[in-house]
C-alpha cells in the first residue's frame, strides 16, 4: 500500500513458559494498513489480538521481524498512537475534565508543570478543548466536575475514548473497549465511535469477540487464529448498523466461515477467502 501508516513486516512473538521452552503467539504476520481504516481484529481468546495492538502501540518489541508506525520503527508509545483499553484508563482522584485535559498538559508541560509561566494560559485552552470532546462524546458541561465512581461504565467508557482523541491521535487503538458495557450502551458507542471516525481522518484498530460488532465497524476484518498462530484477512464489505438483519446475519455467518477456513496467499500467513465476498448491493 502506497499510503500505509501501518506496516507490519514477518513478525513473530514468543513468550518464555519455562526452562527453555516459548509459546509463539504470533507468527509470520504480514500487514499493511492505510491511513483513514477502521480495521476490526477479532479472534480466538489468546491468540494475540492485544499483543499485536501493543507492537504497535510501542509497549512490547517483536521476537523477529519489525513494526514500522508512519514509516519508524516503534521502540515506545507515544502520542502518535491513542489506547482505549478494557477497563477504562482513569484517574480516580481526578474530575472527568482533569482526565481529559491530563495529556494535554504532561505533553506540553512534563512532570512539574507548576513551575512553567504559560502554563495557566494554556490551561483554559486545554480546558475548552477537552470540554469540546465532552460534548462530542454526549456529555454534559455538568459532568465535567464528576469524580469517575459518580458516572455509569457507558459514561466513563466515553471519557476514557475523550482521554484518547483529545490529543489528535494519527491512529487510535482500542483493546475491546466495549466488553463490558451492558447490551444498550454498547450499540450506542458503537455508533459514537463510527460516527466520529467518519468525521476524522484517525486510523482505527478495534479488537473485539464480537464478530456483527466487527463487520458493522470495521472496513476492513483480520481475523488472527487460536490453534494455528496465523493471520487470516476477511474480504467483506462494511454493512451499516440499519441494514436488513438477515443481509447483515448472512454476512456475519459468511466472516465466521471464513475465519474458520480460509486459504493461502502464496504460502504466507496471511489469508484471505473470496468466498466471503457479498454482493455488490451491499454498499457502506
Amino acid at each position: 500500500m502506497r499510503n500505509a501508516i501501518i506496516q507490519i513486516d514477518n513478525v513473530d512473538v514468543e513468550y518464555p513458559t519455562g526452562y527453555e521452552s516459548t509459546r509463539r503467539v504470533l507468527r509470520g504476520i504480514n500487514l499493511e494498513i492505510e491511513r483513514g481504516e477502521f480495521v476490526s481484529i477479532v479472534g480466538q481468546t489468546g491468540c494475540g489480538k492485544s499483543t499485536l495492538l501493543r507492537l504497535i502501540l510501542g509497549e512490547q518489541q517483536p521476537t523477529h521481524g519489525r513494526v514500522l508506525v508512519n514509516g519508524s520503527e516503534r521502540s515506545q508509545p507515544d502520542r502518535f498512537c491513542g489506547y482505549v483499553p478494557q477497563k477504562y484508563s482513569l484517574f480516580y482522584d481526578k474530575t472527568v475534565l482533569e482526565n481529559i485535559m491530563f495529556g494535554l498538559d504532561v505533553v506540553e508541560f512534563g512532570a512539574f508543570p507548576l513551575f512553567h509561566l504559560r502554563r495557566r494560559k494554556r490551561m483554559g485552552e486545554f480546558r475548552s478543548k477537552a470540554l469540546d470532546f465532552l460534548k462530542r462524546l454526549g456529555l454534559d458541561e455538568s459532568d465535567a466536575r464528576k469524580y469517575p465512581h459518580e458516572l455509569s461504565g457507558g459514561m466513563q467508557q466515553r471519557v476514557a475514548i475523550a482521554q484518547a482523541l483529545v490529543m489528535q491521535p494519527p491512529i487510535l487503538l482500542m483493546d475491546e473497549a466495549f466488553s463490558a458495557l451492558d447490551p444498550a450502551t454498547r450499540k450506542e458507542m458503537q455508533r459514537l465511535i463510527h460516527d466520529l471516525w467518519r468525521q476524522s481522518t484517525t486510523t482505527i484498530l478495534f479488537v473485539t469477540h464480537n464478530t456483527r460488532e466487527a463487520v458493522c465497524l470495521g472496513t476492513r476484518v483480520i481475523a488472527l487464529g487460536g490453534a494455528s498462530p496465523a493471520m487470516r484477512e476477511i474480504a467483506v464489505p462494511h454493512i451499516d448498523f440499519d441494514s436488513d438483519t438477515s443481509e447483515l446475519d448472512a454476512l456475519v455467518r459468511e466472516v465466521e466461515c471464513g475465519i474458520a477456513g480460509g486459504t493461502t496467499v502464496g504460502g504466507e500467513a496471511n489469508l484471505r477467502t473470496d468466498r466471503c465476498e457479498l454482493s455488490a448491493n451491499l454498499v457502506h
